[in-house]
Parts: structure tokens; sequence; C-alpha cells
């Protein structure tokens, strides 16, 4: 399936005013895991967004449009491709994110902007007027992917994230853990919502984030754990077991 013309203009017109990134991504074991955080930790801090933990819950809805494109697209491998999520952190819904991931070939982007519960409600309810009538050109292509391409939610996805940023460079590695697909309906905001996880629990998956510079005492860390390199998404593996719910049996978090 291919992108619409449409939707290949808006993607290119905002990436003049955007920085892109390299995001590589690879599965753990417990024990990489591990190896891996004793490594990294003498060079890295914790990013102080993660709070006394170091560690936040993050929980993402994610949409996609009558034809399913994000998630056929991804699978297709389509080197310019665009999907959208609202975000929370801690359940928290004084801090809601509606945002925009951009794919150009290799490198990637995120557009973001704040939306109130309310405004999250609204969204809910099919109630996208106010989405017109904002200043904020993410939102107003929202409203368009709404009304003109059908953009509703698709799956929540859940797990909770360990970050640290390199001090010399913007580069960014984290420690994803516990992904699991939110198996009843989208309320983004019920902690007590029926869950089903996607990957041996044991299992981490390791995001690196970075723009030009990339350590090479990262690469050498990665390569000595033996890390496998993986392209499939959160929101692909999420999306795959919320559908074939029928034939699985979902657990409570």
């Amino acid at each position: 399936m291919k992108t619409s013309k449409k939707l290949r203009i808006r993607i290119e017109d905002s990436a003049l005013n955007l920085r892109f990134r390299h995001e590589l991504k690879f599965l753990l074991d417990e024990t990489q895991t591990e190896l891996l955080r004793r490594r990294i930790r003498p060079l890295f801090l914790p990013d102080k967004n993660a709070g006394e933990t170091g560690v936040y819950k993050i929980g993402s809805l994610y949409f996609d449009d009558f034809w399913r494109r994000s998630y056929t697209e991804k699978l297709m491998g389509t080197s310019r491709r665009a999907k959208y999520r609202i975000r929370v952190y801690n359940d928290d819904d004084s801090f809601i994110r509606l945002e925009r991931k951009l794919k150009f070939d290799k490198y990637i982007s995120k557009q973001s902007e704040a939306i109130s519960r309310v405004e999250f409600e609204k969204i809910m309810d099919g109630d996208y007027a106010f989405l017109l009538k904002s200043d904020k050109p993410l939102l107003r292509e929202f409203y368009y992917e709404c009304m003109s391409n059908v953009m509703r939610p698709r799956v929540i996805v859940d797990y909770e994230r360990e970050p640290y940023v390199y001090p010399g460079g913007d580069v960014r590695i984290t420690f994803d853990m516990n992904l699991r697909a939110g198996m009843s309906g989208f309320d983004l905001f019920n902690p007590d919502r029926p869950v089903s996880y996607c990957l041996d629990r044991r299992q981490t998956i390791l995001e690196v984030k970075f723009t030009e510079f990339f350590p090479n005492y990262v690469k050498e860390c990665v390569r000595e754990v033996d890390a496998a390199y993986i392209s499939q998404s959160k929101f692909v593996m999420c999306h795959e077991k919320y559908n074939n719910s029928e034939t699985e049996e979902s657990s409570w978090e």
C-alpha cells in the first residue's frame, strides 16, 4: 500500500523544520540487560525525568486510519511514513501529548503538542471540531486524518522505561521493559486495564537514539553482549497481540 500523495506532501513539508536522528533497537535477555546496564552506567547519566527510581511508565494510545496504513507500511518497510499517538507518563493526566512520529528512510523525528484531559476525552468521543480551530498545525493535521482518513484509536502500548543520556553528545539509551498491549478498550488512564504481555517478561528492548555522534564505547558494549537487532516496533507487536486476542489469554497487571 502506498502512502497517499497528500500525506507525503505534509510529511515532507514538516521535515523542513525538524531535527532527525537515528534510532536502533535491540532485544536483550535478562543477562544481557544487566551486563549492558553495568557497562554504560560509568559514562551515562540517568535521565532526570525518571526521578528517584530511574524508571517511569509510558502509556501510548496509537491511532491508525481506515486502511491501517501505519501498521501495513511498517510491515512493508515503506521509507517515508507517519504514525500518531497520545502519550502519558505514570498514568498522569496533567501531562498529555499528541505526537506524530515521522520516518524518513533511516532517520526519525517526532512532533509533539500538549493536550488537556478534556481535549483527550473529546477525541475519544469523536468530537474533533476543536482540533480544526487550534493554532497548532499538528492538531489541525490530526483533524484532517480523523475526518478524511477515518483515523481512530487502535491499541494501547504500555511499558516501563529506564533512560540514560550521554553527557558528551546527543545520545540516549533506554531499557524498555514489560511490553504489553491493552486488551479491553482504549482507557489510557485506567491503571487496572487488562493487558497481555508481548514478550517474555525477562526480555528488554534496548533503544539507542543519536543524531550524528554514536560513541564507539557504546557500539562495543552492544556488540560484546551479542544483542540481537530488531526492526519490529512496539506498536506492531502490540497491534498483533491485540488483534489476535480472541485466541490469546489476556492477563491482568
